[in-house]
């Protein structure tokens, strides 16, 4: 038997010890891989001696991240017997309050222990430490009710720090917890209504009774009152009854609203009351709202009906009717009405992003509001390629049908479509007009020239033309072409216009466009920007004179200042001042 077979149960499986399983999930899960290793390393060493020593290894490291983890587990136990001991035997807490708090105090626990970081035995030094230094017990208070220090450091009290000193605050906190509310949820409780924890406590408890008269359960009013927390202020909260009673108008029960409400959500019941009336105006019958609720329960209950409104205020601008909308609703998809929303505003912006006239995009909307708010769309730009089309064409199969839009989605597949006849005829005229320059067919040279070349094939010849009526030769433009194809994307005005600065506006000879053809495809203002600073820093004597144009325009940023701007003290300064200059210009 070799020493890895020994090593498989009775000397590794049985060392890691089941007392600290849920503090060692990370090592558990490394002894998954390590069981793997070894199992390869049995099959594949060359000798038993490698084996053994490679075992050795591994069983040492999780030998030290298990003692880690057990010291840890350890030192936290103690801790929070020794806090235990402090808040029930010597400051006389209540034993579950005194439980709970040093249970579910970590950052205070952490911040106690530090004082005592050098000690060896941590329980004793931790106890003798609490014997004479008392502790501020409002911080592990409100960190065990779920508050953040960041949070609770605005409620600590300023002349307090022993619990027992503020009954009011204890009888309204064991009110809630004796009804049935978490500990660790009346912190939210606390940060959103303070105030009746200077309630007395016959003032709480009948306002908690007083909403179980109303007809609710008492799990109900729990999940109400977590989530709502002010409706503990005041007495019963009048619009909440209101709520209720729509609701109860509409035939929906109590035992429907509580399997619906969140404590993680918060509600605003004067804003539900309004949309519910808001839906009696639009037309809806009782038995069509309650239909609509029952099927629907978010359209009232996420956001407390504001993503609604903010819908309807949506459709509205687009031109629907009020009748449009309200037979919208009940063919909602049953997810969130937010997520809802959200679709149809990124379906929007999908029209308007692939520059689809606006009276098109106002038609698509009202026409199909469900299929743009049921699609999560893939970005323009990835439709685009995948389908490796252009954007007209795009705009043209959503206003014939606008279902293909469902073909689209996130996570669809998508594959290329067949040109077009339009596109098929653009990509001969760019072959012939390129085959007429001496670009042979089917050539590299054409192939990169024709996938960069945007627009139709039938603009290239005027842009051409452009580059001839300004004094070049046709075969100086063809090398030009092969170097930079991309030159002819602009249009023919801004083809034109660039020319026209160069040679009157910066002094160069036409002839330059030769050497570097891609100036074309740099924007007038970088040009501008470049060309001032550089001619200030000649000026300065601190620049080379007659520098070719690409030296100074083709460069990023960064390189044009190091190799540049830094060479005169004020040459920053001067750079931003430009800068401002030319893009106001």
């Amino acid at each position: 038997m070799t020493h890895l077979q020994k090593l498989k149960k009775p000397r590794l499986l049985k060392w890691v010890s089941s007392n600290f399983a849920e503090n060692l999930r990370t090592v558990n899960t490394g002894l998954l891989h390590t069981a793997k290793t070894l199992n390869f390393y049995s099959s594949t060493a060359e000798n038993a001696e490698e084996t053994e020593v490679l075992e050795e290894k591994i069983l040492f490291k999780y030998q030290n991240t298990v003692t880690r983890v057990s010291r840890g587990v350890r030192i936290r136990n103690q801790a929070q017997e020794a806090l235990l001991e402090y808040l029930h035997c010597t400051r006389s807490l209540h034993f579950c309050d005194a439980e709970h708090m040093s249970k579910n105090s970590p950052n205070f626990l952490s911040k106690l222990l530090k004082k005592v970081e050098d000690e060896k035995e941590i329980g004793k030094s931790l106890t003798r430490f609490l014997r004479y230094h008392p502790i501020n017990e409002f911080e592990p208070f409100f960190e065990s009710l779920g508050l953040d220090p960041s949070e609770f450091d605005l409620f600590l009290p300023r002349d307090l720090i022993f619990l027992s000193d503020d009954a009011v605050l204890l009888e309204n906190y064991h009110v809630l917890c004796y009804y049935g509310i978490s500990r660790s949820k009346i912190g939210k409780i606390y940060r959103e209504a303070m105030d009746i924890f200077r309630y007395s406590r016959e003032v709480l408890v009948s306002t908690l009774r007083a909403y179980e008269n109303l007809g609710l359960t008492r799990a109900c009013v729990i999940k109400v009152v977590v989530a709502c927390p002010t409706l503990l202020v005041g007495g019963v909260n009048d619009e909440f009854v209101k709520v209720l009673e729509e609701l109860k108008c509409l035939g929906i029960d109590y035992n429907w609203i509580e399997g619906r409400l969140s404590e993680r959500n918060s509600y605003q019941w004067n804003q539900m009351l309004g949309l519910l009336r808001f839906f009696s105006e639009m037309g809806y019958s009782k038995e069509e709202l309650g239909g609509l609720i029952r099927r629907h329960p978010g359209l009232l209950l996420d956001d407390s009906g504001t993503k609604v409104f903010s819908l309807i205020g949506l459709l509205l601008k687009f031109g629907c009717s009020m009748n449009e909308i309200s037979s919208l609703f009940p063919q909602l998809p049953r997810d969130h009405v937010g997520t809802f929303m959200n679709n149809l505003r990124q379906g929007f912006m999908f029209l308007v992003e692939i520059e689809m006239d606006s009276d098109d995009i106002r038609k698509i909307v009202r026409a199909h509001p469900l299929i743009l708010g049921s699609c999560f769309l893939k970005k323009p730009n990835s439709v685009l390629a995948k389908l490796n089309i252009g954007k007209k064409r795009l705009c043209g199969i959503i206003k014939e049908d606008p279902l293909q839009l469902k073909n689209w989605i996130l996570g669809s597949r998508l594959d290329p479509l067949p040109k077009s006849e339009e596109d098929q005829r653009s990509l001969m005229q760019k072959m012939e007009f390129l085959m007429n320059l001496g670009f042979v067919k089917n050539s590299d040279e054409m192939e990169n020239a024709i996938k960069v070349f945007r627009g139709r094939g039938g603009k290239l010849q005027e842009r051409f033309d452009c580059f001839v009526k300004a004094g070049l030769d046709p075969k100086d433009v063809s090398e030009m072409l092969k170097v930079a194809p991309q030159v002819l994307n602009q249009t023919r005005a801004v083809i034109e216009r660039k020319i026209d600065f160069l040679v009157n506006g910066l002094g160069y000879p036409i002839s330059s466009l030769v050497a570097f053809p891609a100036y074309i495809s740099y924007t007038i203002q970088r040009v501008k920007l470049r060309h001032s600073m550089y001619n200030w820093l000649m000026d300065e004597g601190v620049a080379a004179p007659m520098l070719a144009l690409s030296t100074i325009i083709a460069c990023s940023e960064k390189v044009f200042i190091r190799q540049f701007v830094k060479h005169h003290p004020r040459g920053h300064e001067v750079w931003q001042k430009l800068k401002k200059v030319c893009s106001v210009q």
